[in-house]
């Protein structure tokens, strides 16, 4: 994978929060407040909106420093994290099915562990 290919995903990323954060305020309002899961949907949003900064930020030190192989690790992660706690909140929030909130907490784990994975690049 080229060392620019994690700032593109990235920013994919980060464009995707914002529109899907635009959508949920606007088009969705109506059925998040029927379902009663605005702050869920908001919580959704502001996570994959964290985690895809931090991402950037991992990606910008990747590309300065592609030895440091933690950094594809956390990359990953954070990735994971998006799509299962985020991902699972969105779908939860927009239909209703709360067995989804079970699996939220493998992508809260999994963003855990990335910040962790960190920790690590910084000391190698």
């Amino acid at each position: 994978m080229k060392k620019h290919t994690f700032i593109q995903i990235s920013a994919i990323l980060g464009a995707l929060a914002v529109g899907i954060g635009a959508f949920g305020a606007h088009g969705l309002q109506p059925l998040l407040e029927a379902n009663a899961r605005v702050a869920t949907f908001e919580t959704a949003v502001q996570y994959h909106f964290y985690h895809a900064l931090a991402m950037l930020a991992i990606s910008i030190w990747y590309s300065m420093s592609p030895e440091k192989k933690a950094l594809k690790w956390a990359m990953g992660l954070f990735l994971i994290g998006i799509l299962i706690f985020s991902g699972s909140l969105y779908i939860l929030s927009l239909s209703g099915i709360t067995w989804l909130g079970a699996i939220t907490p493998i992508g809260g784990v999994a963003f855990i562990i990335a910040w962790i994975t960190i920790i690590f690049a910084a000391k190698s």
